[in-house]
């Protein structure tokens, strides 16, 4: 199936009315999240990559025209003025792993109106739910203030594709590897992965299990101990390492129960049998909360396996984010609806140490002292340069991890930054909510 193809019926619709109507003229659509999900103090945007890959191969092709047919039950002739139709405009957008606010453009489309209109949902789908994963992702790394933290999140991801994503994410903002294999060879990222706690009850003897497990494992060896009783399982642990000469970058992973406490007799078993270098891994329904919680609380854990919760963003899998038109055809446009107002024009967001951010219009001179945000980086439908690399995208959100404001990143409570608005955005947003107003009060007494 063509990448056409994947768009909500209603975009088919409205641009294949557009081209009717001979309404080609350029429009601007703002990509944005109007308001922050609670619990969060800061986004990292991310999705960028996959939308400018699909937007410079997006052909509508003779198989595309006969499934938008089918889906309208109309004839294919009547939706043929599709055919051909490609991405021929212009992305301006802030980079992957750059940190941002509610209310700032993330991207923005200005291209003729049946192009910019068709990729809206593949745009919003994208950038929706890679920005949800890595902000979360993100507060993990906080979270575990220098430890490593790796993605354990495959097997519950809503589908393989949104795993993949979760890993490479995950990497994006500093994760230490992932248990997806897939991933890790698609992206160059470090696979990482123990045993099952169905590999130790096969076995039926805990020091067996270990033993082959090691001889399957060609590097060091981490065991899983808490297959039945957690403290036994530790000391089987470390006598099976000291009877293999195994000690430096070993570890024992707990599970389950009471991590904290456990990481902290696992240490004591552990030094006592002259083992200080075996390391603690801790999994098991982990995100940045319990994450934050066991650092706070001194537990001995070495290194965070985080999955599910992560994932899927369990405690905000999506954003309140909108792509809307801002101009067409050279006049700037907004929408009043109450509670989603929107601001006209092309826009830029310039940020001064602190994150004392501005939105401004796209031609306004940049306030002393700032740097701007979004860059062009899709002209004519090609891009303007290389794809960006991962580490490219780390290095950019942990340039601005050590900027963010104390309050903001803060795992309970947080306090986001609030984006001001430059005077002649905001003239600009007055003078043409009038302008509307008036011709709303015009068409509601035409004899007035």
């Amino acid at each position: 199936m063509s990448t056409a193809q994947v768009t909500d019926l209603y975009e088919v619709t409205m641009a294949h009315s557009y081209l009717r109507e001979q309404m080609t003229a350029p429009a601007t659509f703002d990509l944005f999240v109007r308001k922050l999900p609670p619990g969060r103090g800061f986004l990292v945007a991310a999705g960028l990559e996959p939308v400018l890959d699909f937007l410079a191969e997006l052909r509508v092709d003779e198989e595309d025209v006969a499934a938008f047919a089918a889906a309208l039950g109309r004839p294919y002739q009547d939706l043929e003025p599709l055919l051909g139709l490609r991405f021929t405009g212009r992305v301006r957008a802030v980079p992957e792993g750059r940190i941002v606010l509610a209310g700032e453009p993330v991207l923005e489309v200005t291209a003729p109106l049946p192009e910019a209109q068709l990729v809206e949902s593949f745009l919003l789908n994208q950038v929706c739910h890679q920005t949800a994963v890595a902000s979360k992702a993100a507060r993990c790394v906080i979270a575990a203030a220098g430890r490593p933290v790796v993605d354990f999140s495959l097997r519950r991801t809503h589908g393989v594709p949104a795993g993949e994503q979760a890993a490479r994410l995950g990497a994006l903002v500093g994760f230490a590897g992932t248990s997806n294999v897939a991933a890790a060879r698609r992206y160059g990222l470090r696979a990482v992965g123990t045993m099952a706690h169905s590999y130790i009850e096969a076995f039926g003897d805990e020091a067996a299990a270990f033993r082959a497990f090691a001889r399957a494992q060609p590097g060091p060896a981490t065991f899983l101990v808490d297959t039945y009783d957690t403290e036994a399982g530790v000391a089987v642990a470390a006598r099976v390492l000291h009877e293999l000469g195994l000690h430096e970058g070993c570890a024992v992973r707990l599970d389950s129960g009471d991590l904290g406490a456990l990481a902290g007799s696992a240490r004591r078993i552990l030094d006592a049998a002259g083992l200080p270098g075996v390391r603690i891994t801790a999994s098991g329904g982990l995100d940045e909360y319990a994450v934050d919680e066991l650092v706070r609380t001194g537990a001995p854990i070495d290194l965070f396996a985080v999955g599910t919760l992560v994932g899927v963003a369990a405690d905000a899998p999506y954003l309140d984010a909108a792509y809307k038109l801002v101009a067409y055809d050279g006049r700037p446009m907004m929408k009043l609806s109450t509670g989603k107002v929107t601001a006209p024009g092309a826009k830029q967001v310039h940020r001064a140490p602190g994150f004392t951010d501005t939105v401004t219009l796209a031609d306004e001179p940049a306030p002393a002292g700032t740097r701007p945000l979004m860059e062009t980086v899709m002209a004519n439908g090609r891009r303007t340069g290389p794809a960006r690399s991962l580490t490219e995208a780390r290095a950019t959100f942990e340039a601005d991890l050590t900027e963010l404001p104390d309050a903001a990143g803060r795992i309970i409570d947080p306090r986001p930054p609030v984006a001001a608005v430059s005077e002649r955005l905001r003239s600009l947003t007055d003078r043409v909510r009038r302008s509307i107003e008036a011709r709303q009060q015009a068409a509601r007494d035409p004899n007035g």
